[in-house]
């Protein structure tokens, strides 16, 4: 596993969204892209109005949960 990477600080300013993928390297996401044509890669996703974050981290809890959970304005 490599170092989590530095930043400064006046990046988590400005309506700026900051994402990151724990236990990867770029390298592994460099190699699971061009890899995902080949498989069938596919995703599941529930997005949870931003009022119903309590609910939605109650079903990640509570394993009620398939995928990721996505926040949504």
């Amino acid at each position: 596993m490599s170092d989590i990477p530095t930043f400064e600080y006046r990046h988590l300013w400005g309506e700026r969204v900051i994402r990151s993928v724990a236990n990867l390297t770029r390298r592994d996401g460099e190699e699971l892209l061009a890899l995902a044509p080949e498989v069938p890669v596919r995703t599941e996703v529930t997005t949870y109005p931003l009022a119903a974050a309590n609910d939605a981290l109650a079903y990640l809890r509570e394993g009620r949960v398939t995928g990721a959970a996505v926040l949504v304005p």
